[in-house]
């Protein structure tokens, strides 16, 4: 018997050094780095393509002709926001041109974030029309629709980012997918995100709303939905003048709904002027914050406090700014130009203003 104990002690005293040493190879000296996290300090540029192809030249803060890209990416910015319609009239903001946009943005080294309308023109809270070609179909065709058409977008565009939908604070492509009929929401929603997860592994998807007030309530029927990102549009005119508020309750909806969120639309005037005759959205004191004119000043000091808010927490993730591309493009007598010219990037001569050091 103790023949057997011997041999059973030398074997244990042989084995051991080699779990030990095994265990110890296998041991890695420091944890896997964790990934940086990505912070928007992005523009909608979608209008872009359009005024470059009518010649307009822009130049930078040193008064110098440079493309609106390359100045952009200069000061900071990290991504470019892009709508696409489905069947536009005009084929602006259609696939074809958006597809074209994207590889252009993707070779400057930027991210592209898709808005997905589907639509053939605006979609927003008071206007969802399905595309003309999706008109008078059943759900069950309209939900098979929208997979084929998102399936086409992430196989041909493949963005790093995309919105199922545009500022669905009453649904999408009515009557039904409003949000008084949420199992078709849903399903449509559903549909989308489906087409982004069977075709990527690495593009993230949003969910977007216009102001915060009412978000937590659609948001909260759409938590069975697979998405990544909670955006939130921010204009003063119509969703309050409390900055202080609009922080309390970017906070208080990625603590409810553990998800990023961000300010995914924008902007603030430099001048209540004009520069063409196409009415602007913003002239008057009353639409803007008071303490923060229209200025450049003012615009600067808008946007720094929007980076700010918009980074306050491990859960706020960044910007984006909206139409800052959207210069008085057709010239000064033009009833059908621009009617955020004196919210751009550009002033009157189409130079860079100081807002866009808020992408430092």
């Amino acid at each position: 018997m103790k023949k057997y104990t011997d041999l059973f002690v030398f074997l244990i005293l042989m084995i051991s050094p080699l779990i030990l040493f095994s265990s110890c190879k296998e041991k890695k000296d420091d944890p896997e780095p964790v990934p940086e996290k990505f912070i928007f300090k992005a523009a909608d540029l979608s209008f872009l393509p359009m005024i470059e192809n009518d010649g307009v030249i822009f130049y930078n803060r040193e008064g110098q002709a440079e493309d609106m890209l390359t100045t952009l990416k200069n000061a900071g910015m990290n991504a470019v926001r892009i709508r696409i319609w489905h069947s536009p009239a005009t084929g602006i903001s259609g696939f074809q041109e958006v597809k074209a946009f994207s590889e252009k943005v993707k070779a400057r080294g930027l991210k592209v974030w898709l808005t997905v309308h589907y639509s053939d023109t605006w979609a927003d809270p008071g206007n969802q029309e399905p595309p003309h070609a999706w008109q008078n179909l059943d759900i069950e065709i309209l939900k098979d629709s929208v997979y084929a058409y998102t399936s086409k977008i992430m196989t041909d565009i493949s963005p790093d980012y995309i919105q199922i939908g545009n500022e669905i604070n009453g649904g999408m492509m009515w009557p039904l997918g409003r949000s008084a009929n949420m199992d078709n929401l849903k399903g449509l929603l559903e549909s989308g995100v489906k087409a982004v997860r069977d075709n990527s592994t690495s593009c993230k998807i949003m969910m977007h709303y216009a102001g915060t007030n009412g978000a937590e309530q659609l948001l909260a029927n759409l938590q069975s939905i697979d998405y990544d990102i909670i955006g939130i549009s921010y204009y003063p005119n119509w969703h309050g003048k409390d900055l202080s508020k609009l922080e309390t309750d970017l906070k208080s909806l990625s603590s409810r709904f553990i998800k990023p969120v961000m300010i995914a639309e924008t902007s603030y005037p430099f001048t209540f002027e004009w520069n063409d005759w196409t009415n602007n959205v913003i002239g008057g004191e009353n639409q803007i914050i008071p303490g923060i004119p229209a200025s450049e000043a003012g615009q600067l000091s808008f946007m720094k406090e929007i980076k700010r808010i918009s980074t306050s927490s491990s859960q706020l993730i960044g910007f984006a700014y909206w139409g800052g591309e959207w210069v008085a493009y057709k010239g000064p007598q033009a009833t059908n130009g621009s009617s955020w010219e004196n919210q751009a990037f550009y002033d009157f001569e189409f130079k860079a203003l100081p807002v866009i050091e808020a992408f430092e």
